[in-house]
């Protein structure tokens, strides 16, 4: 029961937070999915319906921990969104809190010269 509940908040959380960002060709979304192991982001054209760039953990190797993995995660989809043309991005959390790997993606990207 309490499984359903937290699934159920976080996709109200999620749809709340896709009603506000919308990613255009010039300002693609930053979305991120969070999985127990891994950490995935993509940039996305809401417009065209088409994705400009996806990067995971599993394209870095090893980590010395998922919020270390998640960091690296961000400086990899920056590089490939600086090699793309696109400097500017807005950010969606997908549901979650921004806390912990979703912060630590988002740092990354930042330290990767993408401005969120």
């Amino acid at each position: 029961m309490a499984v359903l509940q937290k699934r159920a908040h976080r996709e109200k959380r999620r749809k709340r937070v896709r009603r506000k960002v919308v990613g255009t060709a010039e300002r693609p979304r930053l979305s991120v999915y969070r999985s127990n192991v891994h950490i995935y982001a993509q940039l996305i054209d809401d417009d065209a319906a088409r994705t400009l760039g996806a990067a995971d953990s599993r394209e870095i190797g090893e980590a010395e921990s998922r919020k270390d993995a998640a960091r690296k995660v961000g400086e990899l989809i920056a590089r490939k969104a600086q090699e793309a043309g696109i400097e500017v991005a807005v950010f969606d959390r997908g549901g979650n809190k921004y806390h912990g790997r979703i912060a630590a993606l988002a740092e990354g990207a930042r330290e990767g010269g993408l401005k969120l």
